[in-house]
C-alpha cells in the first residue's frame, strides 16, 4: 500500500427504515445470539439494495453494497452518481462520521472533510476558535495552526467577523470558512462533498483552484463529490459512478463522465414510431455520433460533433423541392442557430465544428419543409447531448455564463 492513500473492500452500510430508533428488542438479542455462535447478523441478509425507484419490501436498506475501490496518493478522485446512490454516506464512512456495517478500510493520513452545512464547527465558538479546534483534532500543534491562521481568514473572505459565534454565520460564510480550515491545515486527504453548490460563482473556482494546488503541487489526495460535471472534469483524474449503492462504474475522469451521461441521460437518438405517409419524404432516424462514429451523449468542447439523419425517401419524392431545416436547442429550449440543406438522398450528416458550442445540454429541433408551402414532418426537443467545457480559454472563468457559442475573432 506504498502509494495507496484509501484502499476500500467489501464496505457495506446498513440501515433500518423507521422513524425512531434503530431496532427492537427481539432484532438486538437475535444479533446478538449470531454473534455468539460466529453467524452474520441475521438482518443484513434481508436487507434491500438502495434502489428508489422500486418498492421495498423489508425494514432494513444497504445504502452502500460491496464497494471496492482504489485511490492513489495525489490524486484527485471524482464522485458522481444520482441523488441517493450512495455518495455521501461513503463519504461519512470515510470521514469517520459513521462506522460501515460490513467491510475494511484502510487509509494513509490525516483525513479534512467538508460535508454538509454544519459539520466540523461548534456553534457556540467563534470562527478563530474553530480553526484551533479543528487543528487540534487534525493533530496540530498550536504553532502550526498560528501558522496558517492568516491564509485561512485571508482564503475564507470573512476576517471581520473571525471573532463572532459561526452560528451567526450565513450559509455560504460558513462553507467559506470550512473549505478553507479543511484546505490549509494540511491533512493528507481532503473529502469535499456537494456543500460547495452553496458558496457563490467566484469562491466555487477559488476552491476549483485551491484543490488543485493541493493535489499537483503539495501531492495530497482529494475525494471530490458534485454534481458539476464540468467541474470534475476540469479538476478530478479519476473517477466512479455510485449507483443503488454499488461502483458502477470506476476508471479515468473523462470516460466515466461519457459512461454517466450516456447511461444516465435521455436518449442521443430518435427513432421514429408513428406511422406516417410513405408517399412523402420523413425523418426516419437521427442519432448524435462522435468522430468515432459512436453514438454519444456527451462531448467535450474541443469534439467534433456529427448528427446523421437518415429519411425515408420515396423515389417520387426525393428531388422534390422539400427541405431538412434544423435547429440546435439549448437546455433552457433556447435556439442557438440553425440550419438547413436541399434533400436530394436518403442521408445526411450534420458536422458541428469542435471549439463551437460551450458547455450545457442541447437537443434538436427538425423538420421536413416544403418552402413557402407546408411543414411536412416535425421533430421536436430530440436528441439530448451535453458539451462538457474542462480546457477552453474561458473555463478558467468559473460558472460564468459565457454565451452559447465560442466566437470567431481577433484582436487587432
Amino acid at each position: 500500500m506504498s502509494d495507496i492513500a484509501i484502499k476500500i473492500e467489501e464496505l457495506g452500510k446498513l440501515y433500518r427504515l423507521g422513524e425512531i430508533g434503530t431496532g427492537t428488542l427481539t432484532h438486538d438479542l437475535n444479533r446478538w445470539w449470531a454473534r455468539l455462535r460466529g453467524q452474520e447478523d441475521p438482518f443484513a441478509k434481508i436487507g434491500e439494495s438502495n434502489d428508489r425507484t422500486v418498492k421495498g419490501q423489508s425494514d432494513y436498506v444497504w445504502s452502500l453494497k460491496d464497494v471496492n475501490f482504489e485511490v492513489k496518493q495525489g490524486e484527485v478522485l471524482g464522485i458522481i452518481g444520482r441523488n441517493g446512490a450512495g455518495k455521501s454516506t461513503l463519504l461519512k464512512i470515510l470521514s469517520k462520521v459513521t462506522a460501515p456495517t460490513t467491510g475494511r478500510i484502510k487509509i494513509k493520513g490525516r483525513i479534512a472533510s467538508l460535508l454538509e452545512v454544519g459539520t466540523g464547527f461548534h456553534p457556540e465558538l467563534t470562527g478563530r476558535e474553530n480553526i484551533y479546534l479543528n487543528g487540534a483534532i487534525l493533530g496540530m500543534s498550536k504553532p502550526e495552526i498560528h501558522s496558517k491562521f492568516d491564509e485561512i481568514v485571508d482564503f475564507s473572505g470573512v476576517e471581520r467577523y473571525i471573532d463572532t459565534p459561526v452560528k451567526r454565520y450565513s450559509s455560504g460564510m460558513y462553507v467559506r470558512l470550512a473549505f478553507a480550515v479543511a484546505a490549509f491545515l494540511e491533512p493528507e486527504i481532503l473529502i469535499i462533498d456537494e456543500v460547495l453548490a452553496v458558496g457563490d460563482a467566484d469562491f466555487q473556482k477559488k476552491c476549483l483552484g485551491r484543490m488543485k494546488d493541493v493535489s499537483v503541487n503539495d501531492g495530497r489526495t482529494v475525494l471530490f463529490v458534485s454534481h458539476d460535471l464540468n467541474a470534475v472534469s476540469q479538476l478530478c483524474t479519476h473517477g466512479i459512478i455510485m449507483k443503488h449503492g454499488t461502483v458502477e462504474y470506476d476508471g479515468a475522469m473523462k470516460e466515466t463522465v461519457a459512461r454517466y451521461l450516456n447511461h444516465d441521460q435521455v436518449s442521443p437518438s430518435y427513432v421514429n414510431s408513428i406511422e406516417k405517409d410513405s408517399s412523402e419524404i420523413y425523418i426516419d432516424e437521427i442519432h448524435v455520433r462522435n468522430t468515432k462514429g459512436e453514438v454519444s451523449a456527451s462531448f467535450q468542447y474541443d469534439e467534433a460533433i456529427i448528427i446523421d439523419f437518415k429519411f425515408h425517401a420515396s423515389e417520387t419524392s426525393i428531388n422534390k423541392g422539400r427541405d431538412i431545416f434544423v435547429t440546435i436547442l439549448d437546455g433552457r429550449k433556447r435556439p442557438v442557430f440553425s440550419c438547413e440543406t436541399r434533400i436530394e438522398k436518403s442521408h445526411y450528416s450534420l458536422v458541428i465544428e469542435a471549439n463551437t458550442l460551450v458547455r450545457g445540454d442541447y437537443s434538436l429541433y427538425a423538420f421536413v419543409n416544403l418552402p413557402k408551402i407546408a411543414q411536412l414532418d416535425v421533430v421536436e426537443d430530440v436528441c439530448n447531448f451535453k458539451v462538457i467545457d474542462a480546457g477552453s480559454i474561458m473555463s478558467k472563468h468559473g460558472e460564468h455564463d459565457y454565451g452559447v457559442v465560442f466566437g470567431r475573432y481577433n484582436w487587432l
